[in-house]
């Protein structure tokens, strides 16, 4: 939304303030601002993120119930399990990482305090549909929208052991060496302290080609490898591995688009390409 939009709808400028009930500020662990700009598929122009409220600890509860009604209603719908959202710079992983957190209450300061939010929202969510129906996604490593930490293997592995006592379905990391259009992570550090920390079924995700992914699963680092863009671009990618053909190119504009085709549904199958190359060759 552009600040002109922001004003003519009486909205305080800044992006996320006009997507939240009444124009209230979003919720965070601090009162920072995230700094830059940021350009959104839907709108035409950037604009500045907004300022958000720090959490009041007294408020932090009904925010843990919301999660564990989400995952109530997920199941009421048919899903078979929930993946609670704990990475990328989004709401839990700004109360673990350091580089936001900037509290001096319960859920700030050390490694436990900071985790305490992230750990209380697995419990409740263990506690409605059962641990054998959770994961949670994770990422010590990343720094997106400024979320970086200052010890982020001793983060990853303090999260592995915590989370033991849950018996969840599972832990999904994201690799040190994620790559996205605006940040690189150039460092030589493994998951491989959290995955020996895990008692349980461990999954990676950051870029994996089909090799790298047996690679790692076959060296023990990993049970199981998630992919995402691979996965967007073709819709039969198990298919596709398992045959080691040619994979649809995916296309990075088309992200994110409120278009109901037009790069989500849009991607072939491989069995549609061969189709259409039978179609093409001459009656003999």
């Amino acid at each position: 939304m552009t600040k002109e939009a922001s004003r003519d709808l009486h909205l305080p400028v800044g992006l996320y303030v006009a997507y939240q009930p009444d124009g209230l500020p979003p919720i965070s662990s601090t009162n920072k601002k995230l700094s830059g700009q940021c350009f959104m598929p839907s709108a035409v122009d950037y604009d500045d993120y907004s300022q958000p409220r720090a959490l009041r600890t007294d408020e932090i509860p009904s925010i843990v119930n919301d999660f564990r009604l989400a995952a109530r209603y997920a199941m009421a719908a048919g899903f078979d399990g929930v993946e609670i959202h704990g990475a990328h710079g989004y709401l839990l992983d700004q109360f673990m990482k350091d580089g936001i957190n900037d509290r001096t209450d319960e859920y700030g300061g050390s490694l436990e305090n900071r985790c305490r939010f992230p750990l209380e929202v697995v419990e409740a969510v263990v506690a409605e549909i059962g641990p054998e129906r959770v994961g949670i996604r994770l990422s010590p490593f990343g720094f997106h929208f400024d979320s970086p930490d200052s010890n982020p293997e001793a983060l990853a592995v303090y999260m592995a052991k915590a989370l033991n006592s849950y018996n969840i379905l599972y832990a999904h990391y994201i690799e040190p060496r994620d790559k996205t259009p605006r940040i690189t992570v150039e460092t030589q550090e493994s998951l491989s302290s959290a995955r020996k920390a895990f008692n349980g079924t461990f999954l990676v995700a950051g870029g994996h080609t089909r090799q790298s992914g047996m690679d790692i699963v076959g060296s023990g680092g990993a049970d199981l490898v998630v992919y995402g863009r691979l996965f967007l671009a073709n819709p039969d990618l198990p298919r596709r591995f398992e045959l080691n053909a040619p994979l649809n190119k995916y296309v990075r504009s088309t992200f994110y688009t409120q278009d109901p085709v037009k790069g989500y549904t849009d991607y072939p199958f491989l069995v549609d390409l061969e189709d259409d190359a039978s179609e093409k060759k001459p009656d003999k």
